[in-house]
């Protein structure tokens, strides 16, 4: 192979310098194969393979791909000169966890200008095994070589192993019994919904073969996945010593408890009891011009189940921990479980709408998509962005370390410039808006940026201190927004509890209409009636649940 026909061959085969491939000039390997710690070949091959594998190209000038080649005739190892083979052997020696596996050097020699250049091919780290050189694990950012942070350091120590899914394990002695009817009931419901050309099909099929064929059962045997989300609360020591709660806390201003509930398995049911807990008030934006106020919820039902369903579905059961949301009154809410954000970030799922290529829980995941509790297709938390975007909320906050995923959902206005520009600009694409939300948030952008939205006229000042511009360029109209803050509902649960056990007590018996007359003129008149029969649908839920009350031969709610 002439010199001209190898740089075209490598052109071709490696294009570009990524996380996955770099080019390097290293004349001479004696001094540049290990040694210089951050800057030899040791370190480049640990940083490749801690991302997803690649390809290090000694012998080329970088950005022409020139061939230079390399001189390895003084490199030796243990006195004898170095062959690709003992490179290799080095390699995983100098390495730490390197696998062996599909870790070669390929060796080409330019016939008329008589140059060698090595391509080293390197494996993706093994499992939860990051690979280290010089006792320090090193990875790859675009084209830089750097030391590994702790977001990758968590994401590679969290990722999954092939062929191991606790959610699809059985559960030794659990039966049909163990699971919650009525939890099976609405999951039933859901899949009617998620697949409506079979709903006559799903109605002859016993439960036992609904949930096989939502994959929430194997073969009719109970799984933990289906402890999770349709077994009884008396059910959970089942999956112990995992541990499967979701502990809600209210904070006021002064990060002071006001209220706190812990809600155990069905997570279908749960879910659903969820949002009834969170102090839910009216958001009203008006726009000069317009007559009427604009009105929606400070934060809509797909807001407050997104979330907390990724945390179920994410969470790494084998840390025994709950799954946490607290709530920051008419302020945010904050949604934490254990386990690593498995996309690459979360930049490529809203800005790219790239989907989620691998899962903690693979069967767990695909039960909760079937009774429509997440979405598989990448589209849930692009969505999230959208749904802040409609109330000019500032976008959802991930924070990925630490072994925790952490989402911050906020509840009002931050800056009303940033409100101002939505309005005015409808066109703006996820990740102009996301670019804007970092600079009402005073986190940090690049110089590029910053031409960019000043050349737009969307901000003022000087780096650091940039901030959102009051004038609007352009603008056809002004926005000015007010919010008001009527509560969800007008008394606790425990209230309207007691108000069905003492009906209960004196009639002894009361249907579904009787309770709804009795409770619903007494809800918020923000609510729909929809709504307000939801409400009441969930209180006689959670009583059952807590076993107070149930439904008798005649369909009637009675005391137990």
């Amino acid at each position: 192979m002439t010199d001209r026909e190898l740089q075209e061959y490598l052109r071709y085969n490696y294009p570009l310098e990524d996380e996955q491939c770099e080019w390097k000039e290293f004349r001479n390997l004696k001094n540049m194969f290990s040694g210089n710690e951050g800057q030899d070949v040791v370190s480049y091959v640990c940083a490749i393979s801690n991302m997803n594998g690649g390809h290090l190209i000694i012998g080329v000038e970088d950005q022409t791909l020139n061939i230079v080649g390399t001189d390895y005739s003084k490199l030796t190892f243990n006195g004898k000169v170095a062959t690709k083979e003992s490179a290799v052997f080095k390699l995983t020696e100098y390495c730490t966890n390197l696998s062996s596996e599909g870790l070669n050097i390929e060796e080409f020699f330019t016939e008329d200008t008589q140059k060698i250049v090595w391509v080293i091919h390197i494996p993706k780290h093994l499992p939860r095994r990051p690979v280290y050189a010089y006792k320090k694990a090193w990875q790859r950012i675009k084209d830089s070589l750097v030391q590994m942070t702790e977001e990758r350091m968590n994401a590679i120590l969290g990722e999954s192993i092939a062929g191991v899914d606790w959610s699809a394990e059985i559960v030794s002695g659990a039966t049909l019994y163990d699971l919650d009817p009525e939890a099976i009931r609405i999951a039933r419901k859901k899949f009617k919904e998620l697949y409506p050309s079979k709903v006559e099909e799903v109605d002859s099929w016993n439960d036992i073969t609904f949930l096989n064929k939502a994959h929430i059962t194997r073969q009719g045997k109970i799984t933990n996945t289906a402890i999770i989300l349709l077994g009884k609360e008396e059910s959970s020591h089942f999956i112990s010593p995992a541990v499967c709660q979701i502990r809600w806390q209210l904070k006021d201003g002064g990060d002071e408890n006001k209220d706190f509930r812990v809600l155990s398995i069905p997570m279908i049911l749960a879910v659903d009891e969820f949002k009834n807990l969170v102090r839910n008030t009216h958001y009203t934006y008006t726009i000069s011009g317009n007559i009427f106020p604009e009105t929606m919820m400070r934060y809509d039902v797909f807001t407050l189940r997104e979330p907390l369903c990724n945390c179920i579905a994410h969470q790494d059961y084998g840390k025994k921990a709950r799954i946490e949301v607290i709530e920051q009154e008419d302020e945010s809410l904050l949604f934490r479980n254990y386990g690593q954000f498995l996309p690459s970030s979360v930049e490529d799922v809203v800005e790219h709408n790239f989907p989620e290529s691998e899962y903690r829980n693979p069967f767990l995941v695909e039960a909760m998509r079937n009774v429509k509790m997440v979405e598989t297709e990448g589209g849930g938390i692009r969505k999230l962005y959208i749904q802040q975007k409609k109330r000019f909320f500032p976008m959802p906050e991930y924070e990925t370390g630490g072994g925790k995923v952490v989402c911050k959902i906020s509840g009002r206005v931050l800056d009303e410039n940033f409100a101002k520009i939505l309005v005015n600009n409808p066109e703006l694409t996820l990740p102009e808006i996301i670019l804007l939300d970092k600079v009402q948030k005073h986190q940090p952008i690049t110089d590029n940026m910053i031409i960019l939205l000043r050349k737009k006229g969307y901000i003022e000042g000087r780096k650091p201190n940039v901030y959102l511009s009051a004038k609007i360029v352009g603008a056809a109209r002004q926005v000015g927004l007010k919010t008001t803050y009527v509560k969800n509902r007008s008394f606790d649960d425990d209230y309207f509890m007691d108000m069905i056990i003492n009906f209960l007590k004196k009639f002894r018996q009361a249907s579904r209409h009787d309770i709804d007359m009795l409770i619903i003129d007494k809800l918020s008149d923000v609510l729909t009636d929809k709504q307000k029969k939801s409400k009441v649908g969930n209180i006689l839920t959670k009583m059952r649940m807590k076993g107070i009350i149930r439904i008798d031969t005649k369909k009637k709610w009675v005391l137990i």
